[in-house]
This record gives structure tokens, C-alpha cells and sequence, in this order.
């Protein structure tokens, strides 16, 4: 009853709020280029089609730098291609391409006089025929670094007079990372409002992801208790390419796949999946707001959350295209496979798997969201009715287009539901029962496809002259999304993507796995594909040497992490058997991550009901912000094993509401938690890392604190941000019977080539007054960093 009367207050707010008719102008920029004759002219065909006898007039203005002569020519080419829907008679589709093409014409627009010409054009139209201006289009189908003087060129002599609208479509990409998109967001926010501008994603026109959110109202009762982590077992979002990027390059080595299709079109869908259903689906500042919390629910992403692929042919394409030199090499991504993850009730521990490429097996694009099953049939599967059986999958499928059914649909296990789709728009399909997708034939499903396809711009064309901002990208949204592949995308730039061949000879190349919060390739071991001079990595085992004095171990950073781990549960089951506990202070940073990870993957035996955990340093920050070193064991570590809650030990930094004051004593505090129970206070196994300018813990060159001493536990204070920490000191450290030291990545390789050199200088090099006085001293150290 409430969504009813919801409904009907939507239907008389949007006419009380219709817009009165007039003359609109759209006016195309970049009206030639591949974007206009593939599509948009299309749409703004449609959009005619469907408007002009709804009382509006139009007209459409065609518009780039091309010269007139050359630019009416292009532009003719372009309109002669314009199609009918399919159902129109000819004669009534010809009549209407003629009134089109008389409303369609081509102008230079280049310097601010050919702006000012054409406001000027506009107003005498109107004031020659006694039209009344409902408002203005411009479709800046333009690279974006030409949008800033465009945008001034508009806002200072082609604004429509008063009581009209102005709306401003923008295509990606919209900036390289968050940095450059706030900066083009603000240069573009001086000249329009918020409401004025709109960001074009045609994924979010296309029909089957179109339908993901009015599917999910519509079928409310019956997925208001499968929808969420409890049921949904994965979603997975994909989008492959047999194409490669040749004839492209030059775009794709500034962006690549994640950001050319990724952090987009897939980020976007998977908004539409897991986002909290407004109570009014028709209210576009409802829906925004509810995006936006998806968005901010995502968690950081890094290294491990992506594999990376690159097709053989993409470095000579390189090399041919932009004139590189023979020797370049690409570290351009032309696939990706990320794993993202949602922090919130619904979601939580449920992977998102987001996938593209070029150079695939076939070319299609879904949102599969496969439900967890738990059932087990006794009777044999011959006997089953397989559409009907709870042991066969059950999976909901937006089907986007291409692939082995070659049109839209939504698809649902006949096993879970019947879906309601709109009869008017929506119809079951009948043939090709037999066809197979996903491990089922399609009579396992109920399927069902549109009436009509409609192109995705067609589509958006048509929500921007209704003003349906719900279609399109906030500055708000675009921040948020980059908030969550900013950090990734630094993470990898100097990532070595897997070469593969492309095509179905890619075989199992690809495929990757989820691993704890991370993913892998499930092939492991590659085999080179091209052959050259100098050593393959596998081709060195686990080195054993000394450094400083101590015991080094060295490999590559899987057989290092590897190493490390079986270490510290050797260490663990050797202490537990002594003691009956384990205890072990970990230090933060990266480079701990994929041990975490392994720790928490593969080590089923180590003895964590035992394991007393510790903090060796902590950024002064919550708990729960990113950036804190507890938040980061949480999430790789302890939420994938069993410690007691009682022998987890954080670091006490947020104390009666404020960070890390000297009078809250918070480091006494965890001073006397160590004293009660550390035994002689002498930690079984701290892990350290090594910062680039000698540091280890929170001890920092220069400055005294906590390099001597009687204080177990201290404040520190770091050149860089959160400047405040707390750390256990050197002495403390100096007491365990075992210290780790990790050092990983060629970004470590001049600092320990320097320690390797020093004496005993913790002031200088506080790494370098690790030294433990009863214990011993081990070094891990991958190849990067020992030998560069």
C-alpha cells in the first residue's frame, strides 16, 4: 500500500513539475568525430522522434573546428545514416529524417565571436518565429582538456535568457586519478552548477543495467531475504573485449583497462547492486545519496585486491604507434580482475569481483550474483527436475548484451523465484532452450529480454531532456570512486603485468582466485612467453646468507612471505610447547600485508587460541580509520582467524575521546598491559619493517624518543602524516628472543645497501640499534631490495 501511494505522489509531482513546452536547442560539440556518427546522432534522432509532437520544438546544431565547407560535408555523411525504430511505416520514417535534417545544421565554433555568433542565431530564431525558449543542450563530445574553454565560452555568451535551462553532457573520462578529477570538477563548477552539468556513463543507458534497480523494487518480497551476505555467495561484473587497443594506444597508455572501463562502467553497476533501495526509486536526489553511501561503504584498495594481464601484441602496437624505441616496454594493464569488498551489514565478506580486458575469448558483459547452496539432494541428478532442484546453481544474471544470446536480459534460476519484469517493455523468451550459459541451460532459468533494444545513448539522450540526474555522475560520486581506485591504481603504476597471447589461446592464463582479501592467478607459474637473455625469477631459490652480522634469508616476495610465515609458527609451536603462549607484536605498513594474508590463508595448523597479538607501533589515528595499523591486521588477519578477544592487544591511542595526549598516559598503559603479561617482558617474536630513511617501528632518525631508556612504551613523532605515533621503544624491542626484520621492494634497495654499511648509530639509523641482547636477529629480504 505505501509503495502505491508512493507511486502515485511521484506521478502528480512530476506533472505538477513538467516543464512548459518550448523551443530547445541542442548544440553538439565535437558533432564529426566517431562518438557523433556512431551514436549520438542516433540519439538525438530518437529524442526527436519521441518529443517533437509533444509540443516541443527543436533544433540541432552540429559543431567542431572543421572548417564549413569540410564540417557540412562530414555532417551530411553522418545524418544520412539515421535509422527508424523498426515498426515505423517508411513513408512516416522518411518524412520525419527530412524534418530532421531541415532543423540540423553545421557551425565552426572556435573562438568566443562563434559563441556570441551563435547565442545571437538562437535568440533571432525565437524572436523570428514567436518561440518561447524552454532551454539549451550542449553535448561537449570533445577531449576533455578542451571542456575548461568551452565551459567559458558558454557560461559567458551562450546562456539562455531567463526562465530558460541550460544542461551541460560531459564525456569520460573524467580525470586520471582523484586529483586531476577534483581540479576539472572545480574548473568546470566555476562556470556551471551542480545541477546543470550531466556526466555521461553509457553503461548506466543500457538496458539490462537499466532494469538492475526497478528489478529490484519490483521484486522486493521475494529478495528482501536473499539479498545480502547470509545468501549471495559472489557478484561478479564483467565486461570482455575480443578487440585489442590497436589504433588506440595513445589513449590507452595514459588510462588502461581500469581506468577506462573499471573504475567507471563496472563501479557504477556495482552501485546499482548493492546500494540500499531508496524508498522513492523516482526521486533522483534519494538515489544519489544512496549511491553515495555505497561508494563510501567500499574498502581501500591495494596491490594484492588485483591481477593485471597484458596482451603480447600491445608492446609492438606501442612501439608502431607512438613512436617508441625497439627496447620500450609497456606497463600499460589491458586486463584486470579486482576484488572489492563492502564494509556494511549487508555486504560484509561478500567479494565483488570486477573484471575486463582486451584481447579476451569472447566478447560480452553480465552482473552475475550467484547465491550461496547449501542443499543436498539424495535423489540422483538424472531424476531431478533440474529447473526446479536447490541443488542446481542459483544465480541472478543482467545480461548486458553480446556473448552467446547476443541481446539484453535478465535471467533467474527457476529454483529461486519467478520474477515480476514490466509486460509492457519486458518479454519471456521462448527459443533456444538448450542454449547454455553459466552451467545451465536456459530452461533452467526464467529468461527475459526487451520488446525493443534501444541504444544506451538513445537512452541517456532522452533522461537529460527529462532531467533524470539519476542516470548520471555527481561530483560527489565521481570523488567518492576515485577515493577507491586512487590509491590502487599508485599502488600498481610500476606493476610487471602477465603477458597473454590473446584469444581462446589465453586458455587458463587468466583465471585468478580470491585469497583471504586479496587475488592471485591461479596458474602461478608462468611459462615465458617471450624468450629472451638473463634468469627467470623462479629460476632462484630461497638464498641464505649474513647481514650485519645476522642471518639473512632472501628470495622472491612469495617464496620470502612464504619463508616468513613458516617461520613464526615454527617460533609459535616451539613457545606454546615451552610457555603454553605466543607472543608476537607486529609492525605496520605495507609490507606486512601478505603475510597477514598468509598467515591467515594457509596456515590451518598455527596455534592461535595461544597467540597473544601485539602492536609494535600505531599511528595516532581511531582504530577503524584506514590508516591505523590495528585496522590493517583486522581486516588481513584477524577477522579470517580465531584469537581470543582477550589476547588481542591494540595499541591504546584513542583514549576519553582525543589522540594520543600525554596525560591520558596512554603509553603507560600499555606498558603495564606488557609488565602483566609478557613474561620479563621479553616479546617471542617482534616483526619489524625498515623505512627509507633507516626508521623501524615509530623510532625515527634524529630524534631521541624511545631510542634509550628506561620507557617501555613511547610517543613519537614522525615527518610525515599522522606526524603522531606511539612505539614500543628499542630497548623493549632489544629484550625479545626473536626479531624479524622485513625489508621488501626496490624502493628498499639504497637503504639497505646504507645499513649494510653502518656500525651502531640507532640516532642516525634507528634500524641499526636493533639488536637483540638474549635473542636473535633474523633478516628477510626479497631479491628488489638486496641486490636491486
Amino acid at each position: 500500500m505505501l509503495r502505491i501511494v508512493i507511486c502515485a505522489a511521484t506521478i502528480l509531482g512530476s506533472i505538477l513539475a513538467q516543464e512548459p513546452r518550448g523551443h530547445v536547442s541542442i548544440i553538439l560539440l565535437g558533432a564529426t568525430g566517431d562518438l557523433a556518427k556512431k551514436y549520438l546522432w542516433q540519439g538525438l534522432f530518437q529524442l526527436y522522434l519521441d518529443e517533437a509532437g509533444d509540443g516541443h520544438s527543436f533544433s540541432f546544431h552540429g559543431a567542431a573546428l572543421t572548417r564549413p565547407e569540410q564540417g557540412q560535408l562530414l555532417m551530411a555523411q553522418a545524418l544520412e545514416k539515421l535509422s527508424c525504430p523498426s515498426d515505423m511505416l517508411p513513408e512516416r520514417c522518411a518524412q520525419l529524417k527530412g524534418q530532421f535534417l531541415q532543423l540540423s545544421q553545421y557551425r565552426q565554433l572556435w573562438t568566443a565571436e562563434d559563441y556570441v555568433t551563435l547565442s545571437k542565431d538562437i535568440e533571432a530564431r525565437l524572436q523570428q518565429e514567436g518561440l518561447q525558449e524552454s532551454g539549451r543542450i550542449f553535448y561537449f563530445s570533445v577531449p576533455a582538456f578542451a571542456y575548461a574553454e568551452i565551459a567559458q565560452h558558454i557560461n559567458s555568451s551562450c546562456r539562455p535568457g531567463p526562465g530558460a535551462w541550460l544542461r551541460v553532457v560531459l564525456e569520460k573520462p573524467f580525470g586520471h586519478d582523484r586529483r586531476s578529477a577534483q581540479e576539472l570538477s572545480k574548473e568546470l563548477g566555476s562556470f556551471f552548477r551542480e545541477e546543470e552539468m550531466y556526466r555521461v556513463d553509457h553503461y548506466l543507458g543500457k538496458q539490462a543495467v537499466a532494469q538492475i534497480l526497478p528489478f529490484r523494487d519490483r521484486n522486493w518480497k521475494a529478495l528482501d531475504r536473499l539479498w545480502n551476505r547470509h545468501h549471495v555467495d559472489r557478484v561478479e561484473i564483467v565486461m570482455k573485449e575480443t578487440v585489442d587497443a590497436e589504433g588506440r594506444t595513445s589513449f590507452y597508455e595514459e588510462y588502461g583497462v581500469i581506468r577506462d572501463v573499471i573504475q567507471n562502467h563496472l563501479t557504477e553497476i556495482l552501485t546499482y547492486v548493492a546500494m540500499e533501495l531508496p524508498r522513492n526509486l523516482s526521486n533522483p536526489e534519494e538515489l544519489l545519496r544512496s549511491k553515495l553511501r555505497t561508494f563510501r561503504a567500499l574498502r581501500s584498495l591495494e596491490k594484492g585486491s588485483a591481477v593485471l594481464g597484458q596482451y603480447q601484441a600491445y608492446n609492438e602496437q606501442v612501439q608502431r604507434e607512438l613512436q617508441k624505441p625497439a627496447g620500450y616496454m609497456s606497463l600499460t594493464p589491458t586486463f584486470a580482475g579486482v576484488l572489492l569488498q563492502i564494509d556494511n551489514l549487508r555486504w560484509e565478506g561478500v567479494p565483488f569481483i570486477l573484471m575486463s580486458g582486451k584481447a579476451l575469448d569472447e566478447r560480452v558483459g553480465y552482473v552475475r550474483v550467484v547465491f550461496k547452496n547449501r542443499a543436498y539432494c539424495t535423489q540422483s541428478e538424472s531424476h531431478r527436475d533440474s529447473g526446479k532442484s536447490q541443488c542446481q546453481p542459483r544465480q541472478i544474471i543482467f545480461y548486458i548484451g553480446h556473448g552467446t544470446l547476443g541481446s539484453p536480459a535478465v535471467l533467474v534460476s527457476r529454483n529461486l523465484f519467478k520474477p515480476s519484469l514490466p509486460p509492457g517493455s519486458w518479454q519471456e523468451i521462448q527459443e533456444m532452450p538448450t542454449l547454455h550459459l553459466f552451467g545451465q541451460q536456459l530452461a533452467d532459468f526464467h529468461a527475459y529480454r526487451p520488446r525493443q533494444e534501444r541504444d544506451a545513448y538513445s537512452v541517456l539522450i532522452s533522461h537529460i531532456f527529462h532531467r533524470r540526474k539519476d542516470f548520471f555522475i555527481t561530483t560527489e560520486n565521481l570523488l567518492a570512486s576515485w577515493d577507491v581506485w586512487t590509491p590502487l591504481l599508485d599502488s600498481i603504476a610500476q606493476e610487471v603485468p602477465r603477458q597473454y597471447p590473446g584469444g581462446t589461446s589465453n586458455e587458463h592464463l587468466l583465471d585468478f582466485e580470491q585469497e583471504g582479501s586479496q587475488v592471485v592467478f591461479v596458474q602461478r607459474e608462468v611459462e615465458q612467453l617471450v624468450s629472451g637473455p638473463g634468469p627467470m625469477p623462479r629460476d632462484f631459490s630461497v638464498l641464505q646468507a649474513k647481514f650485519r652480522q645476522s642471518p639473512l634469508v632472501s628470495a622472491w616476495p612469495e617464496e620470502l612471505i612464504a619463508r616468513l610465515a613458516s617461520d613464526i609458527e615454527v617460533a609459535a609451536e616451539r613457545a606454546v610447547k615451552r610457555s603454553g603462549e605466543f607472543h608476537l607484536a607486529f609492525s605496520g605498513g605495507a609490507s606486512p600485508v601478505a603475510l597477514f594474508q598468509r598467515l591467515a590463508t594457509r596456515h590451518y595448523s598455527f596455534p592461535w587460541g595461544h597467540t597473544h597479538l601485539w602492536l609494535v607501533d600505531e599511528r595516532c589515528v581511531p582504530l577503524t580509520d584506514p590508516e591505523s595499523n590495528f585496522q590493517g591486521l583486522h581486516v588481513h588477519l584477524l577477522q579470517h582467524v580465531r584469537v581470543p578477544y582477550c589476547n588481542i592487544h591494540p595499541m591504546p591511542v584513542h583514549l576519553h575521546r582525543r589522540l594520543c595526549v600525554e596525560e591520558d598516559q596512554g603509553a603507560e598503559l600499555y606498558a603495564k598491559e606488557i609488565s602483566a603479561l609478557v613474561t620479563n617482558r621479553s616479546f617471542d617474536l617482534v616483526l619489524l619493517g625498515v623505512g627509507t630513511d633507516g626508521h623501524t617501528a615509530s623510532l625515527f632518525p634524529h630524534s631521541p624518543s624511545g631510542l634509550g631508556g628506561e620507557k617501555l612504551v613511547v610517543f613519537t613523532e614522525s615527518p610525515a602524516k599522522p606526524h603522531q605515533r606511539m612505539s614500543l621503544s628499542l630497548p623493549l624491542i632489544n629484550r625479545a628472543k626473536e626479531v624479524a626484520v622485513l625489508v621488501m621492494g626496490k624502493r628498499k634497495r639504497d637503504i639497505a645497501l646504507q645499513v649494510s654499511r653502518v656500525g651502531h648509530e640507532p640516532e642516525k639509523w634507528p634500524i641499526s640499534g636493533v639488536l637483540p641482547a638474549s635473542g636473535q636477529l633474523v633478516w628477510y629480504m626479497d631479491y628488489e631490495a638486496f641486490l636491486g
